[in-house]
C-alpha cells in the first residue's frame, strides 16, 4: 500500500485522508495524516510531493499490486473508479468496501478533467423557488455575508425574522441594494390610462398595460377624477360621453375602408383576416381615447423601484394617483390577493416596505419652486419652434443642460431654445436655478431626475398615443411638460380616407373647449390620445438606434412609426457617420395585415 500511496501528485487544495482500519496504522506516513496543497501529506517524511493517485485496473499490474492485493484490495480498493492527474473537484469520496476514504474539501475550479464515473457532479446553478419578496431578499442578502450555502440560507431565514433584518440594514443602516434583492408582482385593475401612464413612471420597471389594438376600449366606460363638482361631474361626463360615440363611429368607418382597401388574400384565414382588419382599425379610433378610459397594468418590480414609486405617486398632483400610492401599500401589507401557493397564501406581501413609505415631497416642491422661478424670470415661448414635431441636440455644456432640464418640464419652451438661453447666463444665474430645485432636499432624497442625462436629446412634439408606446423604453431618460391641449391634434391619413376626419375634427375641438372649462388637473382625464404633448428623450447612440429600428417596423402603429423614423433622419442630419448605422423602415412601407 505504501507504494500505492506513493503515486500521489499535485492535488490541489486542502484534504483529508481518512481511515478506520487497522492495516492503515502500520503504514508511515498515512495514519492521522493531512494533505495540504502541494505538500499534500504534511508532517509526515513518507509523503512525497510527486504523489500521484493511479487507477484501480493499474494495480495488478504495477510495482507494490501484489501487496495492495494481499491486504485485501485487489479490486475493492478504489471500486475500479478512474482518477487523472489534478482532477479532484469539489467535495468527493473514494471509498472500498472496508471504508478506505478521501476527502477534498476544497470547492476551487481547476479547469481540470476528470470522470463523472468518480462521484455525481455537484450543480453550480441552483434554481431557488419563488419566496416572499422580502424574506427573498433576506436570503440572498445574508448568502452575500456568510460563507454558507444558499440552502442554509434559506434555511436560516425560516426561523429568523426577515423584517427585523431589513429594519436594521435597509431602513437604518442604509444598505439599499439589499432591496433589489426581493421582487413584487403587482397588477392595477380599472385605473385610467393616465394613472396607467404614472405608474409606468420608473426607469427601473418591468410590466405590460393593456393594449388598444387587441380589444375594445369602450367597453369599460371611463374613469371620473376625483375633485370635480357636481356640474363639472356631469360636464366631464357629456365631453366622454361624446368621445366614446366618436370612438364606435370612427371604428365601423375605418373598418369598413380597409376592408374595401386590403381584401382577404386567399392564403389567410377569416378569422385571421378579422382579426387584423378589427385592430388595424382600432389604430385609427384610438385617437379620441382619452386619459379618462380604464385600463389594466401588471408590474414586477424589487423592493427599492416599488418603495420610489409609492413615494412618487404619494406626491402627484393627480387625486386617483395619490389613493393608489396607499393601496399599494395596503396590498403590501396584506396577503396577496392571487396566491399561487396555498401553503404561502397567508404570508404579507412586503410588511416592512409597506411601513416606510413616505411622500416624495422633494420632488413635488422642487416642481413647484421652478415653476415659480421660470414665471417670475422666464417668458411664455411663442416662437415658430414650438410647433416641430423633432428636434434633436447634442448638449456639450453640462452645466447649462442640467439648467435647461430642471426648467423644460415647468416650462413651454422647446429645449434647444432653453439650453441656448442658460448657456448664454453666467454660472450664478444657472446655479440660481439648481439652487431653487435642490433647496428642498433631505439627506434621503436622491439627486432629481433632471440631473440625468445623456447623449442626445430628442425634443418631440407627438400624439398621447404614441407618447404611450415609446414611453415603455427605460433606457433613456424622460421628460414631459404639462398637459394642456395647447399644442393642437394630430390627423391621421386613414382617418381622413376613411371618411370621418370631419366628425373626428369636431370630437377633438370640442373636447378641448371642455377640458379648458374644467379645473386642472382634473381636466387632463379628458385629454384625447390624438392630443399632442411636448416631451423630452435623452439617451446614447445604442438606445436611439434600437427605438429607430424597432419602432418603425411595419406591424407598429403609424404613429410611432413616424416618430422612430424622424429620428434616423434628425441622427443623420446631426451625425451623419453615426446616423447610416440605424435601420429603420419608412412609414410608408407598410404591411396592414401583419401583427
Amino acid at each position: 500500500m505504501r507504494n500505492a500511496v506513493a503515486f500521489f501528485n499535485f492535488i490541489i487544495g486542502a484534504a483529508e485522508v481518512e481511515h478506520d482500519d487497522s492495516d492503515f496504522a502500520a503504514v508511515t506516513g498515512v495514519d492521522g495524516a493531512e494533505v495540504h496543497g502541494e505538500r499534500v501529506l504534511e508532517r509526515h517524511t513518507a509523503a512525497r510531493a510527486d504523489l500521484r493517485l493511479i487507477t484501480g485496473r493499474q494495480f495488478d499490474g504495477d510495482a507494490g499490486g501484489d501487496a495492495l492485493r494481499d491486504a485485501g484490495r485487489e479490486d475493492d480498493g478504489f471500486n475500479g473508479a478512474e482518477v487523472e492527474t489534478g482532477v479532484f473537484f469539489g467535495s468527493m469520496s473514494i471509498d472500498g468496501e472496508r471504508g478506505v476514504g478521501v476527502k477534498f474539501l476544497n470547492t476551487d475550479l481547476h479547469g481540470n478533467r476528470y470522470h463523472s464515473c468518480l462521484i455525481p457532479k455537484t450543480p453550480r446553478v441552483l434554481a431557488v423557488a419563488p419566496m416572499p419578496s422580502e424574506k427573498s431578499a433576506y436570503a440572498l442578502a445574508r448568502y452575500s455575508r456568510s460563507p454558507d450555502s444558499i440552502q442554509k440560507s434559506i434555511e436560516w431565514v425560516r426561523t429568523h425574522d426577515s423584517a427585523k433584518f431589513l429594519e436594521s440594514f435597509y431602513f437604518q443602516y442604509g444598505h439599499a441594494s439589499i432591496a433589489d434583492l426581493g421582487h413584487v408582482v403587482l397588477c392595477f385593475e380599472g385605473v385610467s390610462e393616465l394613472a396607467a401612464t404614472e405608474i409606468e413612471d420608473e426607469q427601473l420597471w418591468d410590466g405590460q398595460a393593456r393594449s388598444s389594438r387587441y380589444q375594445d376600449f369602450s367597453k369599460g366606460g371611463f374613469v371620473t377624477p376625483p375633485g370635480f363638482s357636481e356640474t363639472e361631474k356631469a360636464a366631464y361626463s357629456a365631453a366622454a360621453e361624446r368621445l366614446l360615440d366618436a370612438y364606435h363611429a370612427i371604428h365601423a368607418r375605418a373598418k369598413e375602408h380597409l376592408s374595401d382597401k386590403l381584401p382577404r388574400p386567399e392564403e389567410m384565414k377569416p378569422e385571421a383576416y378579422d382579426r387584423n382588419i378589427t385592430a388595424r382599425a382600432f389604430d385609427v379610433a384610438r385617437y379620441v381615447l382619452f386619459f379618462g378610459i380604464p385600463t389594466g397594468v401588471g408590474q414586477v418590480t424589487s423592493i427599492r423601484t416599488l418603495e420610489r414609486q409609492i413615494r412618487r405617486l404619494k406626491a402627484s398632483e393627480y387625486a386617483e394617483v395619490r389613493e393608489l400610492a396607499d393601496e399599494i401599500a395596503g396590498a403590501c401589507s396584506s396577503p396577496p390577493a392571487c396566491p399561487w401557493d396555498p401553503a404561502s397564501a397567508m404570508e404579507l406581501v412586503a410588511p416592512t416596505l409597506a411601513r416606510h413609505v413616505d411622500p416624495d415631497e422633494h420632488t413635488a416642491r422642487s416642481r413647484a419652486d421652478l415653476k415659480v422661478w421660470a414665471k417670475q424670470n422666464l417668458p411664455s415661448w411663442s416662437g415658430t419652434a414650438r410647433l416641430e414635431s423633432m428636434d434633436l441636440t447634442r448638449p456639450t455644456d453640462t452645466h447649462a443642460e442640467i439648467a435647461a432640464t430642471l426648467l423644460y418640464p415647468v416650462t413651454d419652451w422647446p429645449f434647444r431654445e432653453l439650453y441656448e438661453l442658460t448657456r448664454s447666463w453666467s454660472a450664478a444665474r444657472r446655479n440660481e436655478v439648481i439652487d431653487v430645485a435642490l433647496r428642498s432636499r433631505t439627506g434621503r432624497d436622491e439627486l432629481l431626475r433632471g440631473f440625468r442625462g445623456g447623449l442626445y436629446a430628442f425634443d418631440i412634439v407627438m400624439d398621447i398615443g404614441a407618447y404611450r408606446d415609446m414611453h415603455r423604453h427605460r433606457r433613456c431618460q424622460q421628460y414631459r411638460q404639462d398637459y394642456s391641449g395647447e399644442l393642437g391634434f394630430d390627423t391621421p391619413e386613414a382617418m381622413v380616407e376613411s371618411g370621418v376626419g370631419s366628425l373626428y375634427s369636431t370630437a377633438m375641438k370640442e373636447t378641448f373647449a371642455a377640458m379648458k372649462a374644467l379645473p386642472a388637473p382634473a381636466s387632463h382625464y379628458l385629454l384625447p390620445f390624438g392630443a399632442r404633448s411636448r416631451f423630452l428623450f435623452k439617451m446614447d447612440f445604442a438606445e436611439a438606434e434600437y427605438i429607430a429600428r424597432l419602432r418603425s417596423g411595419v406591424k407598429g402603429h403609424f404613429s410611432y412609426r413616424k416618430v422612430a423614423w424622424d429620428m434616423k433622419c434628425a441622427m443623420e442630419r446631426l451625425e451623419p457617420d453615426l446616423g447610416r448605422l440605424m435601420e429603420a423602415t419608412p412609414p410608408w412601407v407598410e404591411d396592414p395585415l401583419k401583427r
